[in-house]
């Protein structure tokens, strides 16, 4: 299934389930509005089929203002360098467990919205990203029960203001700036990709141009490893997120460097899921 979060005519959140050009309005028929809340639900993503042959509005994809999969997960975690390629760039030896920090959201905006470039800084960097979302809560989760707990994916844009990020030891300050990051444009269910979503070709393209190409077999911790570490330090929810890391060609280590600006257009595609566009803009601060 394919679950797409929107605003609906009447201003308010909604949640419509995709198929093809179509969406259908779940939240017409009782099911939440949002997914973080249909994840917590009882019946949860069970409850989809049904109510969706209940629905009688069906709305044009390309006619929604979307808004991000998850509006306010209790944790999005983001690792860092969890990919050899990407670690060797930055000049960091390959992690011997999974480097997390936390990113807000803030910090993220829905496909097609624009990416902010702070008036502090020219140093905005594009990182083309998976996301697992956490469907089932767990504490001290195996490995090999790690990919039960995965409801599905989705696609991101780590956005990163490199400038603030290395102003000391600490990442979260350059990746957490308002509206830097990309998130969208579905939530894609767990059992329509490969396991652990692997194998999947994921790329950025800037303006047209393809500056990352990579596939998620290529991830140092797979889903299931990042899971289970995540899950020693606290307990996972329904609606938890895991952003799994960007491969190579980040424009930081370019030569010479890529930004991005006003004007650029940034499209990340994982296979199987979808692409994730946004334009890029100047913060405008009254």
């Amino acid at each position: 299934m394919r679950l797409i979060a929107f605003i609906a005519s009447n201003g308010l959140p909604a949640l419509g389930l995709r198929t093809g050009s179509q969406v259908v309005n779940l939240t017409e028929v009782g099911l939440p509005s949002t997914l973080d809340a249909l994840l917590k639900h009882p019946d949860g993503l069970s409850a989809v089929k049904d109510a969706a042959a209940r629905a009688t509005q069906h709305l044009a994809f390309a006619e929604l203002k979307l808004l991000p999969p998850l509006q306010n997960p209790s944790k999005a975690f983001a690792i860092g360098l969890n990919y050899v390629d990407h670690a060797s760039e930055s000049n960091f030896e390959p992690p011997k467990h999974p480097v997390l920090f936390q990113r807000f959201p803030s910090s993220w905006v829905a496909h097609g919205a624009p990416l902010v470039r702070p008036r502090v800084s020219t140093q905005f960097d594009y990182e083309a990203e998976l996301v697992a979302i956490i469907g089932k809560a767990g504490r001290y989760i195996a490995k090999e029960d790690a990919l039960a707990h995965v409801a599905g994916y989705a696609i991101f844009n780590e956005g990163s203001i490199r400038d603030y990020q290395f102003r000391s030891g600490q990442w979260l300050w350059g990746k957490n700036f308002d509206r830097s990051g990309g998130f969208g444009p579905e939530f894609v269910t767990a059992d329509e990709l490969p396991a652990g979503a692997t194998g999947l070709q994921l790329t950025c393209r800037l303006n047209g141009e393809v500056l990352q190409s990579a596939n998620t077999r290529d991830m140092i911790f797979d889903v299931a490893t990042l899971v289970a570490a995540c899950s020693e330090g606290m307990e996972l929810q329904p609606g938890d997120m895991i952003i799994t890391g960007t491969p190579s060609g980040v424009g930081l280590a370019r030569t010479p460097q890529v930004w991005l600006k006003p004007g650029d257009v940034c499209e990340v595609e994982i296979e199987g899921i979808g692409i994730l566009q946004n334009p890029v803009i100047d913060e405008v601060w009254a």
